[in-house]
């Protein structure tokens, strides 16, 4: 019929590409693992100024903080006689308010930098978050009613965990404060501790729009939302601090808004 058939033995190109593509493989291999062995060889030698300076930075603020201590305390003291020989003074008052808050500062930049540092909350034991929290929050219900705002609280009876008390206390204090600092007038305010697997710690408050810019940078050092805002007689790192107590606790904290018009700091321990 005038027909040809032809066979083409393509065998060794074949075998050709294959051990082509297996020697691409091994050798991609190989130069991924000697990039990881490089990388792991190095990385930490280079980062090791920044790592040194982060630690320097760290040494020095609480260094200066006690250092800080005796001249403040010095002051302290020279205004109070002060005070005692020539009688009230407003320019010897601004000075007594400035040494309290310069302290206040001071303390809470220690703590701070200390938790930083990794080291353990010094005062672990076994106590009743249910008690913990009606006693670091008692102050703050007269304190409502003197600013005329309403004040609730929920707290779970029998709750008991392991952790410094006073830690607890402490962030449970700091979040009050801020709701009370930043809540609108007349507005509300809930405290509610309770357990749901892990123990949690939830503040409310209702509060103008405006102050619920940039949510998440609230836990930031020194970030106020209002930068025109003037001194409130807070440090500016008060929420800082509380999620420091909260990541030592081995927990987490944050904070949301579900209306626009209210925020809710929820700590899990």
């Amino acid at each position: 019929s005038g027909a040809a058939v032809i066979f083409l033995n393509a065998s060794p190109e074949r075998q050709s590409m294959k051990t082509l593509f297996n020697v691409s493989l091994i050798v991609a291999a190989a130069s991924l693992l000697a990039g990881f062995a490089l990388v792991a060889a190095f990385s930490k030698k280079a980062i090791a100024p920044y790592v040194r300076n982060m630690q320097l930075q760290k040494e020095f603020i609480t260094d200066a903080g006690h250092e800080l201590k005796t001249p403040l305390t010095s002051i302290s003291t020279s205004a109070d006689v002060l005070k005692m020989e020539n009688g009230d003074n407003e320019w010897v008052d601004n000075i007594q308010k400035q040494t309290v808050r310069m302290s206040k500062l001071v303390k809470n930049l220690v703590m701070l930098s200390r938790l930083d540092e990794g080291m353990p909350l010094p005062d672990k034991s076994d106590f009743s978050l249910s008690d913990a929290a009606w006693e670091a929050a008692e102050p703050f219900e007269m304190r409502a009613k003197a600013q005329g705002k309403s004040y609730s609280q929920s707290i779970a009876p029998d709750l008991d965990m392991t952790g410094d008390m006073a830690a607890v206390q402490q962030l449970i204090s700091i979040l009050l404060d801020n709701t009370f600092k930043y809540s609108d007038d007349g507005g509300e305010i809930r405290l509610s501790v309770y357990a749901h697997k892990n123990k949690v710690i939830e503040v409310y408050n209702t509060c103008p729009p405006d102050s619920l810019v940039d949510i998440d940078r609230f836990f930031d050092r020194f970030y106020r939302a209002d930068k025109s805002r003037t001194y409130d007689g807070g440090t500016g790192i008060g929420l800082a601090i509380a999620r420091a107590i909260v990541q030592a606790l081995g927990g987490s904290i944050n904070a949301e808004t579900a209306d626009g018009k209210s925020i809710v700091f929820r700590a899990v321990i």
